[in-house]
């Protein structure tokens, strides 16, 4: 009986069930990529079941913010996020967000725009500056898009403040948000120190991880924030239990 109180009781903390006592508190942050009307590949969502997920969060009152409101003290709160810039991002979310009052961060790696990313077609900067601004927030997701960890913080410092310059040097506002490419970043010690330290410097007022569970906000960790990986194959069942407990890897 004690084992089952004490796996009961990991439970319960490990998947964050107790913020359902203190929803204001609970903050979710869901992570998308690509958009379109068949599943290329598992980062891939389809437009008709983005459409279930986005209509299920308007019935059950989720509450949408971008970043820079993300001190609303409303309850069931969610940030959507969508990483790198993909042009299908620019033709299906609009129409989308606006049928179904959500708004979304987008998170651009610049030489993604300049250059191309392998075959995917990626949104231009005169597209980012088209965005309706009520419903689009535009982030940092680095200018490279390289792994942290294989990085030093001067070359972390240069790609960062390169990301800024180039949206700044076409005009476009964007919020100081971070999404680490990958996910990835230090995770202790001296190293993560100076990231965050270097973070702080630069301005930057949050970075966003994966972790797959529901933050509790605010916290003390504003360079670590989870977000809940959204993948093609998700059905809408999925979808929700992801919105209570995150990443369980039983589904």
């Amino acid at each position: 009986m004690i084992f089952l109180v004490i796996i009961l009781v990991l439970f319960i903390i490990y998947f964050r069930l107790y913020l359902y006592l203190f929803p204001k508190k609970r903050l979710t942050i869901l992570m998308y990529h690509k958009i379109d009307r068949e599943a290329q590949d598992e980062l891939t969502v389809r437009v008709e079941n983005l459409e279930k997920q986005f209509k299920y969060l308007r019935e059950k009152n989720y509450q949408p913010l971008f970043f820079k409101e993300i001190h609303s003290v409303s309850r069931k709160k969610i940030i959507i996020t969508f990483d790198d810039g993909y042009y299908n991002n620019y033709e299906f979310l609009p129409a989308l967000l606006e049928k179904y009052q959500l708004k979304a961060t987008i998170f651009i790696s610049t030489d993604f725009i300049e250059n191309g990313y392998h075959e995917n077609k990626m949104m231009s900067f005169e597209d980012l500056r088209n965005l309706n601004p009520n419903y689009f927030e535009i982030a940092l997701h680095s200018h490279l898009h390289k792994n942290f960890r294989t990085l030093n913080i001067s070359e972390i410092e240069k790609d960062l403040i390169t990301n800024m310059q180039i949206l700044e040097s076409h005009q476009i506002n964007y919020s100081k948000i971070l999404a680490y490419p990958y996910g990835k970043y230090a995770k202790n010690g001296e190293n993560q120190n100076l990231l965050f330290y270097t973070l702080k410097k630069l301005g930057i007022a949050f970075a966003v991880r994966i972790g797959n569970k529901i933050n509790f906000f605010p916290d003390k960790k504003p360079y670590e924030l989870c977000r809940i990986d959204i993948k093609g194959g998700d059905s809408l069942q999925k979808f929700k239990l992801k919105l209570i407990l995150g990443k369980l890897k039983l589904f």
